[in-house]
């Protein structure tokens, strides 16, 4: 409700003024727990009584007496020492249903953070096999934080940062090469660190197959013509390999809703790209690197860290913290001035020292932003499960998204804060019933919508909402709901403002919980048509806030579905 409560603002420094009293900038409104406390509250009058000279309850009564006259409000009242409730005008709640459905789609949208270039890493999974199911819940945290960050204005680019380069690589690359050599019955050694999934004997037959090769021979005669040397033999190898594997990882986001703007490669577009160098000259020309031990180090504790880092090893290679840094500083906030990153539970310790180079490098360490994305136990009706085929040690996100289905996958995901382990049992997912929270929140949609099937069905006209009589809407339940929706824009606002996607999923949750009894209570199509026409467009304003919500966590708003089994019709 922040078009209420800044109007309520306006009201309170006005009274403020008339009364001699300090003003205030903001009033810091709460919405109250219990009903019998009013709509909003605020302890304004507390914090003014220092610098007024005056008893909290004698400031609160000069604001009551002084309040200017409103539409919106009935009336105020003082609670406690200085407590003041504020009880909204039942008759302007009702009117403000019009507002919603003329806002329609764009209801909720906000001006919070516009113009302000995001740059929003996730997911980011290692090019060395297939994605799972962590990958799944960052993929729906960070594309929804993406959606809802421009719901409020922000110029977001999705980016998907490639690691292929490095130890990882290179141990893809070598358990490719050995699968390969395996498969035409060729000498062959496997890699002590190397990936012995069978997605790499899938990608050892695609190769095979693609460039016609069934023997030994024509296989060592093929890989003559990769390079002069077997590491550059294995590099070709891996390269193609990684190529693969993306494009499955691809294939798998673009099936779950997400889709990149930006898909950086770490070894073309940063390492090949001087990028690293780059930045150390840089931090070098600041007095902030020195050598020891025949190795580079950045100064990290002049900004925070809790030790100093270091940049170039004493054998030359640059650390995977070098090369970062170098990502971060030209490639992120060269397009960018917030940047949002998407990490797994192993990187906490890398938050500081990300932070401290940036800083370093010009950029202030509140426009970098580090989300830790927690593991997910998948459960069957409370028990652990091991789903994947391919290898028993992980559960492919594939594999889940063929069970549960993308809608079920991006909400139950997005039911917890992304910072806490969830738990993810796949009956309920797959649940039509309302213990299921997708299903419960879908489920309120189609509702509605069936609503506006039995009126085309039984022929009757619905006006334009402007000539709709919205007053009947004066029970308990129905201002309930309507205040509700209002409060919509201010959730939207907030979660953008705290990155945090649960609070949509956590509002959606309250709001069908809400609607649902009303529904079940109060039958909208009827032979009292002014008050069939009020509650219509009151469940039409449900349903689009409910389907716009759904738009901000990529799950869609059916127009049908099954009754839930735990219903009876």
């Amino acid at each position: 409700m922040a078009d209420i409560t800044r109007r309520l603002t306006e009201g309170v420094r006005a009274a403020l003024s008339a009364a001699g009293l300090p003003d205030v900038p903001d009033c810091g409104w709460e919405t109250p727990r219990q009903v019998e406390h009013g709509d909003h509250a605020t302890n304004v009058a507390m914090t003014l009584a220092r610098p007024a000279r005056k008893a909290p309850r004698q400031i609160a009564e000069a604001i009551v007496r002084h309040f200017p006259a409103l539409p919106e409000v009935d009336r105020l009242e003082i609670a406690g020492p200085g407590f003041l409730n504020v009880f909204l005008s039942r008759t302007w709640v009702a009117n403000a249903v019009r507002g919603i459905l003329a806002a329609g789609e764009t209801y909720g949208q906000g001006e919070a953070e516009r113009g302000v270039r995001m740059r929003l890493e996730f997911v980011s999974a290692n090019p060395t096999g297939p994605l799972v199911i962590v990958n799944a819940r960052a993929a729906a945290v960070g594309d929804a934080l993406a959606r809802l960050l421009r719901a409020q204005g922000a110029r977001v680019t999705p980016e998907y940062y490639i690691n292929d380069a490095g130890n990882q690589f290179e141990a893809l690359a070598r358990s490719f090469d050995a699968r390969l050599r395996e498969a035409v019955g060729l000498p062959f050694t496997f890699p002590d660190n190397g990936y012995p999934g069978e997605y790499v004997n899938d990608l050892a037959r695609e190769y095979l197959a693609e460039h016609g090769i069934g023997t030994g021979l024509e296989l060592t005669t093929h890989l003559v013509g990769l390079g002069t040397t077997p590491e550059a033999i294995v590099e070709r190898l891996g390269r193609w390999a990684v190529r693969r594997i993306v494009d499955g990882q691809r294939r798998v986001l673009a099936a779950y809703g997400v889709e990149f703007d930006a898909w950086t490669s770490e070894q073309a577009d940063v390492r090949d790209a001087g990028l690293p160098e780059r930045a150390i000259d840089e931090l070098t020309k600041r007095g902030l690197t020195y050598e020891q031990d025949d190795a580079l180090w950045f100064r990290a504790t002049a900004f925070g860290d809790d030790k100093d880092r270091v940049l170039r090893k004493s054998d030359g290679v640059l650390t995977y913290f070098a090369v970062d840094l170098a990502f971060y500083h030209f490639t992120k906030f060269g397009a960018a001035d917030r940047v949002v990153t998407l990490l797994g539970p192993d990187h906490h310790g890398y938050v500081p020292r990300i932070r401290a180079a940036m800083h370093a490098l010009g950029h202030a360490p509140e426009a970098i932003e580090v989300l830790i994305v927690q593991l997910v136990t998948l459960l069957r009706d409370g028990e652990p499960v091991r789903m994947s085929k391919r290898r028993g040690e992980f559960v492919l996100m594939e594999e889940l998204l063929e069970e549960v289905g993308r809608d079920a996958a991006r909400f139950t995901f997005l039911t917890r804060r992304h910072d806490s382990p969830l738990e993810f049992d796949l009956a309920v997912a797959t649940r039509q019933s309302t213990d299921n929270p997708v299903y419960y929140v879908q489920y309120a949609h189609a509702r509605i919508r069936s609503i506006w099937r039995q009126l085309g069905e039984q022929r009757i006209e619905v006006p334009p909402w402007d000539a709709v009589d919205l007053s009947p809407l004066q029970r308990p339940e129905e201002q309930q709901l309507i205040k509700r929706l209002l409060g919509y824009p201010d959730v939207v606002a907030s979660a953008a403002r705290a990155v945090e996607a649960h609070r949509i999923a956590y509002w959606l949750s309250e709001l069908a919980g809400l609607f649902h009894p009303y529904y079940r209570a109060h039958r909208v199509i009827q032979d009292d048509r002014a008050l069939m026409l009020a509650r219509l467009a009151l469940c039409t304003a449900v349903g689009q806030v409910i389907k716009n919500a759904l738009g901000l966590l990529g799950v869609s708003a059916p127009e049908s579905m099954t009754r839930p089994e735990t219903e009876a019709a």
